[in-house]
């Protein structure tokens, strides 16, 4: 199933069922700023191994960001951050960043990386930060881009029709929110200090 959603507007009444079926433990594909996201809600163990599936990832490689409504959402799964490492997630969200942060005991070990750290999101993107504000809890996300069968990650998916003949088939629903951005987000280690791991969309001054 395939639904078109605006980004300045989202019908209210889609995003109420999107925002249902992801707490009943449904997957769906959502768009953001940058790329088109897997996501399912954190409370749902067998939604994210469904995810693990579609990437081609075993569950326990597969790398997860949190996708957050707003900075105050974000910073009820983290641990406490210094002033500067505040200051910057403020001034850059909602944006094409993903920031990694050292997890909070609210974040289950399963979706954590090997350091304890958990990847934040707060995408610019008014259609999936209302289905996250409906859902009432951050989303479990990873980008529309599955290993082939050499196990190397092919282009990322940016049209939400091609996504839809891919996977339309093996999750709830794709949210067309438009042609994607080619470019993924740009990730920024706050975990020790602040340090630039991948320079994508978001440009940012550290």
């Amino acid at each position: 199933m395939i639904t078109k959603l605006y980004n300045d507007n989202p019908n209210i009444r889609e995003v109420r069922r999107i925002a249902d079926a992801l707490r009943n433990g449904e997957v769906v594909i959502l768009p953001t700023d940058t790329l088109y996201t897997f996501a399912c809600s954190m409370e749902h163990k067998r939604a994210v191994e469904t995810i693990a599936q579609l990437k081609g990832f075993k569950l326990k490689q597969a790398k997860y960001s949190m996708l957050c409504s707003d900075l105050s959402m974000a910073s009820e799964y983290v641990r406490a951050m210094d002033r500067d490492t505040f200051a910057l997630l403020k001034h850059a969200l909602p944006g094409p960043f993903t920031f990694i942060m050292e997890a909070s005991g609210s974040v289950p070990r399963n979706y954590q990386n090997q350091n304890h750290s958990i990847g934040i999101r707060v995408p610019d993107n008014a259609i999936t930060r209302a289905i996250i504000e409906e859902t009432g809890l951050p989303l479990i996300g990873t980008s529309v881009r599955p290993l082939d069968d050499n196990g190397d990650e092919p282009e990322y998916y940016t049209d939400p029709e091609l996504i839809h003949d891919s996977f339309g088939n093996r999750v709830w629903v794709v949210v067309d929110g438009g042609i994607a951005d080619p470019e993924p987000s740009t990730v920024i280690d706050c975990t020790d200090g602040i340090e630039l791991v991948r320079q994508g969309k978001g440009i940012i001054e550290i």
